[in-house]
């Protein structure tokens, strides 16, 4: 039996690499999937590619309430229900000292990585059906400090704060709540960290990362992808309020 048979989940960030792994994997399992994602033009292309009838896609601004709001009522209008949130979406801001860092880039980072967050289980939580599961893609940044990427440590070890309080408020309608904290992992957001960090030579960036990582590279997108399918599957049934590490060993080095 597919693990996610009958089951309708809303994955935010679903044209990123780890969005677009997902989305595949839970349409394998037998779920329906509403992508959602601030870029149209990616967000229409993913879907295309999978030409799949459980697959649907809505375009929103994640840091918007009004955006939240319409791609909750556009799953349950095309699906019916919410078993499954994939709180996903995130941004990586720029790579410079706090002292320097620009206050719009800073804003919009905490608005995209934190308040989006906050939103999206607000609006989608009270919609969800009774033992649900809610995923929150946090990083090894929520855990640790890296230097130049001050607001986007901040927001990430913000939304464990939020994943637990919302276990708590959860736990009576068996909701399940927990964050999943990827080390580097092999898509647009590190290439893009890797040429802020040092245009000139991206690619000793890369290096340095894998060698802070003891399995020496970085994670694909289906290997978080892997670990937000068990989360969303009853399999985890007794697993909330839980950080989640998925770092090659990134973090006991």
């Amino acid at each position: 039996m597919k693990r996610l048979k009958d089951k309708v989940a809303i994955i935010t960030g679903g044209a990123g690499g780890i969005g677009v792994a997902t989305a595949k994997l839970f349409l394998e399992e037998g779920a329906k999937v509403m992508l959602v994602d601030v870029n149209q033009n990616l967000l229409k292309k993913a879907v295309a590619d999978f030409k799949n009838p459980n697959l649907s896609h809505c375009m929103a601004d994640v840091s918007k309430a009004k955006d939240t709001e319409n791609y909750v009522k556009q799953t349950l209008k095309e699906f019916g229900k919410i078993d499954i949130f994939f709180n996903n979406a995130g941004i990586e801001g720029c790579s410079k000292p706090l002292v320097d860092y620009p206050e719009d880039i800073f804003d919009k980072v905490i608005a995209i990585n934190l308040k989006g967050v906050w939103l999206g289980c607000k609006h989608v939580l009270p919609k969800m059906e009774e033992g649900g599961s809610v995923m929150i893609t946090s990083s090894v940044a929520g855990l640790k400090g890296f230097a130049g990427l001050g607001a986007y440590v901040a927001s990430k070890h913000g939304v464990i704060g939020i994943m637990r309080v919302a276990a708590l408020e959860s736990a009576d309608r068996k909701i399940r709540v927990n964050s999943i904290h990827p080390g580097p992992v092999d898509n647009e957001m590190m290439r893009r960290i890797e040429k802020d960090i040092s245009p000139e030579n991206p690619d000793q960036v890369i290096k340095g990362f894998e060698n802070m990582v003891p399995l020496k590279r970085y994670a694909e997108s289906v290997e978080i992808a892997n670990l937000a399918l068990f989360l969303a599957s009853d399999e985890s049934a007794y697993i909330t309020g839980s950080i989640h590490v998925i770092d090659g060993g990134m973090l006991s080095s």
